[in-house]
């Protein structure tokens, strides 16, 4: 087992501490916000119970237990101090991160490996050259004790012995790593992700559809069969005959890239900008959002069980 330092104890921190401390690594987490400081133990503790509703945390877990386990720190030194690994979870801020990664380097063991949990931007050119060999993005996704992919990718000069023994890592937390072959921004599911905005957007902007429509277009149509077959072995099952004939016909094209959606700008000027708002595409109801985020998380569970038990299509 590691020692494991988390740099930013936001969204994506405390689930990522909540995921590592669970299978036995010893984390501290570093958050110089007080506020968001202050939420890291709860928040912890609330996935932790959420989970232990639906039956998948470890035995033997409770909030004083998990208190025990991950040590939050205001500062930075004491956090990295000693650690194995270090994950960066801070802002998606170039600078930002060029500045932690400084200091990291001066505050790190020699031999700790610096991974990145960045969503889009290419980090590497921000990490000092002697720790380049050490250096990679492990990037979890939203909520990370539920979500099980893992994005592993290296950069130009990391050490393949890294790369494998934090895939190791990610397999040993119970979790699904995706190792990229190079650092290409956004990996592979947030690219699916973005080409799947950029269309939504264009529907919306252009008046084809409502949210409500578009939203009920991929949950009863794509989600239904994605679990499963995924997209390639969907076209397997379509036949790659049509599939070739399809993408011949030109009958898709896709919307040119674009940097803004005026329906998003709308509801953005209106306040409407999501869960933590109470309002963003939808209306949720004056709903706290911790209980909204814990309805979801259920609701994730129930889904990820029975899809355990349903199993996918499997081809070699």
């Amino acid at each position: 087992m590691m020692e494991i330092a988390i740099v930013g104890g936001g969204l994506m921190g405390h689930g990522i501490a909540l995921v590592l401390a669970l299978h036995g690594h010893g984390v501290r987490i570093t958050e110089t916000d007080p506020e968001t400081r202050a939420r890291v133990p709860g928040l912890m503790a609330s996935a932790l119970a959420t989970l232990q509703e639906a039956g998948a945390a470890p035995d033997g877990w409770d909030s004083a237990r998990l208190a025990r386990s991950v040590r939050v720190e205001a500062d930075l030194e004491p956090a990295v101090a000693g650690a194995g690994l270090v994950i960066e979870a801070i802002t998606e801020n170039l600078e930002a991160k060029r500045a932690l990664f400084g200091e990291l380097d001066r505050l790190c063991p020699a031999d700790a490996i610096l991974a990145s949990n960045t969503s889009y931007l290419d980090v590497f050119p921000l990490i000092p050259q002697a720790r380049q060999a050490r250096a990679l993005v492990m990037h979890w996704y939203t909520p990370p004790y539920i979500v099980d992919l893992v994005d592993v990718v290296p950069g130009p000069g990391t050490d393949p012995a890294v790369i494998a023994a934090m895939r190791d890592l990610v397999v040993g937390l119970g979790q699904v790593p995706i190792v990229l072959k190079r650092f290409i921004p956004g990996y592979v599911a947030n690219r699916i992700q973005s080409a799947i905005s950029a269309e939504v957007f264009r529907l919306l902007d252009e008046g084809i559809a409502e949210p409500r429509d578009i939203d009920d277009a991929i949950i009863q149509g794509l989600s239904l069969r994605i679990p499963i077959l995924g997209h390639l072995a969907k076209a397997d099952f379509t036949g790659l005959d049509l599939t070739r004939r399809a993408l011949a016909n030109g009958s898709y094209a896709p919307p040119p890239a674009r940097t803004r959606s005026e329906t998003l700008d709308a509801l953005c000027a209106e306040g409407r900008t999501g869960v933590m708002a109470g309002r963003g595409y939808f209306d949720w109801g004056g709903r706290a959002p911790a209980d909204l985020f814990r309805a979801r998380d259920r609701k994730l569970l129930a889904l990820k069980k029975a899809m355990a038990g349903i199993g996918r299509m499997e081809g070699t």
